[in-house]
């Protein structure tokens, strides 16, 4: 009888990685960016980071209790996407901020729509453009007890280069989670040695955006322009913890190479081209509006239908 073979349905093979597992990592990855933003900020900025944290766990329990429906807070989708929403919004942020921003992601742009693994764009970019349209000033007001004034890019947008080595530590005004490139690249590593994410989408953004604004900023390879607009404003913070999601990023290889070239194509226009200095969080949306597409596109064909021999 031991030797009876077993029959199951297919996958036969299975992943010890479990989404739990996988957004607890990106949890922890995003530690020193919000540890940083706590340390320049002040306990004002750790405040709603935990307020928005909760508002978003809370929402996703309340609706999955009163739909009947599987709790699911335990796969840290929620902690994550409170997480990210508060790294974006301005340190002095009135708190109720962070729960109308965390309502919403939740509640609309995941839950709505079948929830996790079903939204159509990042819940938390979601949240925060909801916000920046709807409260406008209070969004785009980063002063606080450690800084006044204009935001690094906002100074580059005036005309002016922000000291290079401040943005790279963090010592500069922005969003809680934005500000400390070293920070944010020390988590980025980390997912990189797990094997959660790779370079084909945040390195293809990246390449693409600098090549852009080589052509079009007016600066031309000015490497001091170039490492203020990298340093500067969401870019890294978008590039390797939300254009990377797994839910709305194209699932071909190929398509991950478009995407993220389309992100910086995208996020070059905004920047140079645009009103805002800032334009990560629109970028990243419109091209999950358009994964659709490009998967499409570059989908591999299946053997027999055209596709290459190998």
């Amino acid at each position: 009888m031991n030797d009876m073979l077993h029959v199951s349905s297919n996958p036969h093979v299975r992943s010890k990685v479990t989404t739990s597992s996988i957004m607890l990592a990106v949890v922890i990855a995003l530690l020193p960016a919000a540890g940083f933003g706590i340390y320049n900020f002040g306990t004002h900025a750790l405040l709603l980071i935990l307020v928005t944290i909760a508002a978003c766990v809370l929402t996703e329990l309340l609706f999955e209790v009163l739909m009947k429906k599987e709790i699911t807070i335990g796969d840290f989708s929620a902690v994550v996407t409170g997480l990210l929403l508060a790294m974006n919004l301005p340190p002095m942020a009135p708190l109720w901020i962070g729960v109308i921003g965390g309502i919403f992601a939740i509640l609309v742009v995941k839950m709505l729509f079948g929830g996790l693994g079903q939204n159509f764009m990042n819940p938390a970019l979601g949240g925060r453009c909801f916000l920046l349209i709807s409260f406008t000033g209070i969004m785009t007001n980063f002063d606080c007890d450690a800084y006044t004034g204009a935001t690094p890019l906002a100074q580059l947008k005036a005309g002016t280069t922000p000291q290079i080595l401040d943005m790279i530590i963090g010592r500069t005004s922005g969003t809680i989670g934005e500000t400390s490139m070293i920070a944010i690249v020390l988590g980025a590593c980390l997912l990189i040695m797990l094997g959660i994410i790779d370079l084909k989408i945040p390195g293809t953004y990246i390449v693409t955006f600098v090549i852009f604004i080589s052509i079009f900023g007016g600066h031309g390879t000015d490497m001091a322009y170039i490492s203020a607009h990298l340093a500067g404003g969401g870019l890294m913070l978008g590039a390797f913890f939300m254009a990377t999601d797994y839910v709305t990023r194209p699932i071909t290889k190929k398509g991950q190479y478009v995407y993220g070239a389309l992100l910086g194509i995208l996020t070059g226009i905004f920047r140079v081209f645009g009103a805002s200095a800032e334009g990560v969080s629109y970028a990243i949306i419109i091209g999950n509006l358009l994964v659709p597409l490009i998967e499409k596109v570059t989908l591999p064909k299946a053997f027999g239908k055209g596709g290459e021999h190998v």
